[in-house]
């Protein structure tokens, strides 16, 4: 297994997430500690030391069972991380409850890493707002030793990522980031990992592979990739892509058997990063597997709409929305939207379609995206 310095801290470049566990019967909320439990064995003997859990895991069972396997062994010889759960609103005022909860879910005296989890739109102003006390209670749970690092997650656009650094960035030990080389464009990773490495805030994956997506290319595109490297699955094509990202400490998979934890950990115990031909390739398919509206962000649109709909937003909110079969994160952007903003407030009435230079059925992508997500 390879290690990444993180302070004091020899951290695995692997980390395992603890959201995708093997589960009863097809029961999201039951996991099956006996093969969970095989798993972290496993993980332990091959170097394996991070492990990443949250409240909302597993229908709220997964903080639970983390630390119900991981109390067998030493406390020195793992690191589990956990997140305040303020993607839930309702949740901003119960940071301390939450937090002793958690304590006694997994039965731990301390996290050794602790995330503020999704921080984004809907909810940047609520993490910030001093009525609801979360950063200040969770900098005093540092000071006690009961948090050793502190840092965020984010799924936010770029304008509320950086809000969120320039407001309390300096107290975030590190970042983790929605990062694959699908999302190194489609998402603006790239400019996520810009932002951080200049502020020397180390970056934790998740997503790596896309929810699997990207361990499963179509033949075409699988077969480019598999010329350029005969002995690379196409599972070690996105970890060899992260190991060719700077400021990347730690990869996070939600693994759910043990035949995928032992793969990703043989991929990511040798250091094999893309070369720049490698690199540009691979980018280069990332495309081919997203067909979006070709949105030029021109806003011709905007001056048009009656309502005042930011269209260019809603544009690639729809995109995400289609190249995730329909994820969270879109329905979750929308929420964030004042309602007469969102794509329900369309009025239909095909302004913006008489002057997008694309020629792109604007009004059509937008009744559609509202629809989709309700």
């Amino acid at each position: 297994m390879l290690y990444s310095d993180f302070k004091d801290k020899k951290l695995s470049t692997l980390g395992l997430g603890c959201m995708r566990l093997p589960v009863i019967d097809g029961d999201e909320n039951k996991i099956d500690i006996e093969k969970a439990e095989e798993m972290f064995d496993y993980a332990m003997e091959n170097g394996v030391n991070y492990f990443d859990t949250a409240w909302g895991y597993h229908g709220g069972n997964s903080e639970e069972v983390t630390g119900q396997i991981l109390r067998k062994y030493p406390r020195d010889s793992y690191y589990i991380a956990s997140k305040f759960p303020g993607y839930d609103l309702s949740n901003m005022d119960k940071v301390e409850e939450i937090f002793e909860a958690q304590l006694a879910k997994t039965g731990m005296e301390y996290f050794d890493f602790y995330m503020l989890h999704n921080v984004c739109e809907l909810n940047i102003e609520q993490y910030l707002d001093e009525k609801n006390g979360i950063i200040p209670y969770l900098l005093k749970q540092k000071e006690l030793g009961r948090i050793k690092h502190l840092g965020f997650s984010s799924h936010a656009r770029i304008r509320a990522f950086k809000k969120f650094l320039d407001a309390v960035g300096e107290h975030m030990e590190f970042c983790q980031i929605q990062l694959n080389w699908l999302d190194w464009d489609f998402q603006k990773a790239a400019q996520k990992v810009d932002i951080l490495n200049k502020r020397h805030i180390p970056i934790f994956v998740m997503e790596p592979l896309r929810g699997g997506k990207l361990a499963n290319l179509p033949e075409d595109q699988a077969s480019v990739l598999k010329e350029l490297r005969p002995g690379e699955s196409t599972a070690g094509w996105s970890f060899r892509f992260l190991q060719s990202v700077p400021g990347v400490s730690v990869v996070l998979s939600g693994m759910s058997t043990l035949e995928q934890l032992k793969e990703n950990i043989q991929i990511m115990s040798v250091n094999r990063p893309l070369n720049e031909r490698e690199g540009m390739v691979l980018l280069y398919t990332g495309r081919d597997l997203i067909e979006p509206l070709p949105c030029t962000v021109c806003r011709y649109c905007t001056t048009h709409c009656p309502q005042g709909l930011d269209i260019p937003v809603l544009i690639a909110l729809y995109n995400e929305h289609n190249s995730t079969d329909s994820g969270f994160i879109a329905p979750m952007a929308v929420d964030a939207l004042p309602e007469d903003k969102r794509p329900s407030a369309c009025l239909g009435c095909h302004a913006c379609n008489d002057v997008c230079p694309q020629k792109i059925k604007i009004a059509e992508a937008i009744a559609e995206l509202a629809e989709r997500i309700g």
